[in-house]
C-alpha cells in the first residue's frame, strides 16, 4: 500500500474519525507537538506493453501484477511558535520484478524486486520570521514569512510540483509536473533553501537550490542531454492568487481535490531557472552548455454546487508548461515499468521503449487539465462516488505530431481520503522510432487501494 502526505492535516477533508491525526502534545499549555502520518498505496494493474516487451526474459504483450506504489512516514514537530522540523522517508515502486535494494537479482532472499530501500525523501528546518498566527496575542498576520532549508519539497513552477500525494483528484500525477524527477532532484525534492509565505491573498514560495550531479555523455549532433558539471545554482517560485477561501500553508503539500470541505478558486503562475544545466555537441565534437528555463500557468477550482445536503462538489485544476532544456531534450519513462527489450522481436519498435514507456518531457509545451464531481451523497450509503477525468496535450520539439493522453476513472471514498479505492484507465500516445510521428496507442487498466493516518 502507499501513503502520501499533505499540507495540513485538517485540511485534506479526513475522515471524521480522523479528527487531527496522530499527534502527541508535550503540554495541553504549549504548543510543542509531534505529529506523525503514514500512507500505503497499493496498485493493481493490466498493462498493455509497448511491441516488442519481455518480462522476466519472456515476451509478452500484456502485463498483470500487484504493486507497492508508495509507501511513506512522515514526521513533523512544532518545537516553538517559531520552530518546525520535519522528516519524511519511504519506499516507491516495487513491483514483483523492480524496485528492489541495490544488488538484488536473480533469485532467493535478494531476488529481483525484493527488500527496497528506505530513503529520505525530506529533511527540513524551518523558522516561522513573521509567523501566520501571532502565538501571544493570537492576531492573524495577513502578510508572513517562513524561511527554512534542507532536503525540501517547497517547489516552485506549478502548484502540482508540489502536490500532495494523499489526495490526488486522478490516481496518480501525471509525472512531467516534476520535470526534474530522478535527475537534478531527488523523488521530486533539491537540497537548499527557501523562502515561503502569504502578502494578503498571495501566496508565494521561492528557492535557491544546489542540483544533484548529472553526467549524461552528450552525442555529435544530437540532442541536449542531462549533464551539469559542477552545477549551478538552481532558482525557482510560485506566486497565486486565492480568491475565496484560503488554503492552509503550514506544509507545502498542495490539495488535489477538497470533496467539497473548502471554496478554492486560485490562478499561479511560477518558474524555474538552472544556467548551464545542460550540455550539447556539435557534428564537429563541440562541446556547449545551455540554461535550463521552464515557464509555467495554472488555476485550481474546487467549489461545492448544488443543495447543501446533497454535498456535491466540482474540481478542476489545468495548467501549461513552457520548457526549454536545449535542443530536442526528450525523456520518457513508465511508472514501475516491468518491461525490457524482447530480442526475438523483428518489428518496429516504439520510440519510447518497453513496458508502460511513454513520451514524458521534453523541450516545448504541455498542457493538462483534469476534472472531477463529487456524485450526490444519496447515490450510496457506505461510499461517496467521484469520477473524474483528464487530458494531455504535448507539442515537443524533438516529435513531428503533438501528443494526446487521456486518463478516465473514479474515487471509491469508503472515508474520504484516509480510505478510498481509485479505479482508472489511462491512454498513452506511442510514437514511430523512425518518423517520430504517432503509431498507434496503448492502455493500462489500474486500481488502487489507499489508506492513510
Amino acid at each position: 500500500m502507499l501513503l502520501g502526505f499533505a499540507q495540513n492535516v485538517g485540511a485534506q477533508a479526513p475522515a471524521t474519525e480522523y479528527g487531527t491525526g496522530l499527534k502527541i502534545s508535550f503540554n495541553p499549555e504549549s504548543p510543542k507537538y509531534l505529529r506523525f502520518v503514514f500512507w500505503n498505496q497499493l496498485w493493481c494493474r493490466s498493462i498493455d506493453n509497448n511491441p516488442g516487451t519481455s518480462v522476466n526474459g519472456e515476451s509478452t504483450a500484456t502485463t498483470n501484477d500487484v504493486a507497492l506504489r508508495r509507501v511513506r512516514m512522515l514526521a513533523y514537530a512544532q518545537l516553538s511558535p517559531r520552530y518546525l522540523i520535519l522528516l519524511h522517508i519511504g519506499i516507491n515502486n516495487q513491483t514483483f520484478s523492480t524496485g528492489g535494494g541495490s544488488g538484488t537479482s536473480g533469485i532467493g532472499g535478494y531476488g529481483l524486486g525484493k527488500k527496497p530501500q528506505l530513503f529520505v525523501h525530506e529533511a527540513y528546518n524551518e523558522y516561522a520570521v513573521i509567523p501566520a498566527i501571532d502565538a501571544l496575542t493570537k492576531k492573524v498576520h495577513k502578510y508572513n514569512l517562513y524561511i527554512g532549508g534542507g532536503l525540501h519539497y517547497c517547489n516552485g513552477i506549478s502548484r502540482m510540483t508540489s502536490c500532495s500525494t494523499l489526495n490526488f483528484l486522478t490516481i496518480d500525477a501525471p509525472i512531467f509536473n516534476w520535470p526534474l524527477l530522478e535527475n537534478t532532484d531527488q523523488f521530486g525534492m533539491q537540497m537548499g533553501l527557501y523562502a515561503k509565505g502569504r502578502l494578503g491573498k498571495i501566496g508565494y514560495t521561492v528557492n535557491v537550490n544546489k542540483p544533484y550531479a548529472t553526467a549524461v555523455l552528450p552525442t555529435p549532433g544530437g540532442a541536449a542531454v542531462d549533464n551539469n558539471g559542477n552545477s549551478r545554482a538552481g532558482f525557482s517560485g510560485y506566486f497565486d492568487y486565492q480568491f475565496l477561501e484560503q488554503e492552509a500553508n503550514v506544509l507545502p503539500y498542495r490539495v488535489g481535490t477538497y470533496l467539497g470541505t473548502k471554496k478554492v478558486f486560485n490562478v499561479g503562475v511560477g518558474f524555474y531557472q538552472n544556467k548551464n544545466g545542460v550540455k550539447l555537441e556539435s557534428k564537429d565534437s563541440i562541446i556547449s552548455k545551455h540554461d535550463i528555463g521552464i515557464l509555467s500557468a495554472d488555476v485550481f477550482a474546487d467549489l461545492p454546487v448544488g443543495p447543501k445536503e446533497h454535498n456535491m462538489a466540482v474540481t478542476v485544476y489545468s495548467v501549461y508548461y513552457k520548457n526549454d532544456f536545449g535542443k530536442n531534450y526528450l525523456r520518457t519513462t513508465g511508472i514501475m515499468n516491468t518491461g525490457a527489450k524482447d530480442d526475438a522481436f523483428r518489428g518496429v519498435a516504439a520510440m519510447e521503449g518497453y513496458g508502460n514507456s511513454r513520451v514524458l518531457m521534453g523541450t516545448g509545451s504541455i498542457w493538462y487539465t483534469q476534472a472531477g464531481f463529487m456524485l450526490p451523497r444519496e447515490i450510496s450509503k457506505k461510499f461517496r462516488l467521484q469520477p473524474f477525468a483528464a487530458y494531455t496535450y504535448k507539442n515537443l520539439d524533438a516529435l513531428n505530431q503533438v501528443g494526446n493522453y487521456w486518463d478516465a476513472g473514479a474515487n471509491i471514498l469508503l472515508d474520504g481520503h484516509n480510505a478510498k479505492i481509485t479505479l482508472e484507465y489511462s491512454n498513452r500516445q506511442l510514437y514511430n522510432s523512425i518518423t517520430k510521428m504517432t503509431s498507434g496507442s496503448k492502455g493500462e487498466a489500474l486500481a488502487q487501494l489507499q489508506i492513510y493516518l
